[in-house]
């Protein structure tokens, strides 16, 4: 009786948060009645907003009221920076709405011009979610261009060279796990921390199979046959080694049609395949 009174106490305050996010005047009206005090406002309700994102269940549809919420904000507040890098990323990572992501993220550019967060994090956008590597490398270039807003640093050095690769090299497994990585050094929540791992081993296997079969194509076209078996890449000396599978599993090659493939997954990661563009929800971890 006590867990059940417990449990509606709580599921009641989940929800009067929510109501009051969900009930906020836009910001521009909200901001006329605050009488200079917009900062303050802005705290309070990036505050309510952090205790709605803490309850263990957020349902989809709460990330809609989030986005309002963040719109609020930054409406408030233009140049409060935190806001717009953790509710962009929080929209993008955790609740896949990759559109009101971009928005909060695009809308804090104007304000922000020489802060490289918000174009970096736009740029991880377009590349991982919506197939736009042109518009990618973009992002990162004005990125790795900017000097760094208040409480922000300069951009770090690998974002120079992960635009140029990016213009280069988009659809490359090896500039995904490079952008991966750049994103991991600047995450600090776990649960996004955790998808980026997930992700950077998932990318790792796809590009472990290009190489294979790379390899295969050049002994293919050096002996005018297929090999027998992968241990046939290495004695060759087309491989100096089998990569090892990042799943535990191995990596299988069937001689007949030249395929190969992972024993622990059955469909290939299309978005880093040159033929193919980016899929995101139905990918196979």
């Amino acid at each position: 009786m006590l867990f059940q009174q417990e449990l509606e106490q709580r599921s009641s305050g989940r929800m009067a948060k929510l109501e009051q996010l969900r009930l906020l005047p836009r910001g521009e009206v909200l901001k006329s009645t605050l009488l200079g005090y917009h900062h303050l406002g802005a705290d309070l309700i990036w505050l309510r907003a952090i205790q709605v994102l803490g309850d263990k269940v957020v349902r989809e549809q709460d990330y809609q009221w989030l986005y309002h919420a963040l719109d609020v904000v930054t409406t408030l507040d233009p140049q409060y920076l935190y806001v717009y890098d953790v509710g962009g990323t929080v929209l993008a990572e955790l609740a896949g709405r990759y559109d009101l992501s971009n928005q909060i993220l695009e809308k804090g550019l104007t304000p922000n011009p020489q802060s490289w967060r918000l174009p970096f994090l736009l740029g991880f956008n377009h590349f991982f979610h919506l197939s736009q590597p042109r518009q990618a490398a973009d992002y990162m270039a004005r990125a790795a261009g900017a000097r760094g807003m208040l409480h922000e640093s300069l951009p770090p050095p690998y974002i120079p060279r992960l635009a140029s690769r990016l213009y280069a090299q988009g659809k490359s497994p090896d500039v995904a796990i490079e952008f991966l990585e750049a994103m991991l050094l600047q995450a600090t929540d776990p649960l996004i921390r955790d998808q980026l791992h997930r992700r950077i081993r998932r990318v790792g296997l796809e590009r472990d199979l290009q190489i294979i079969e790379r390899a295969v194509q050049q002994y293919e076209k050096a002996r005018q046959r297929k090999p027998m078996a992968l241990n046939d890449l290495v004695s060759s000396g087309m491989l100096k080694t089998i990569p090892e599978e990042p799943y535990g599993g191995s990596y299988v090659f069937d001689p007949k049609t030249g395929e190969v493939s992972s024993s622990t997954h059955n469909e290939r990661m299309r978005a880093y395949r040159a033929s193919d563009s980016m899929v995101r929800k139905g990918d196979v971890e």
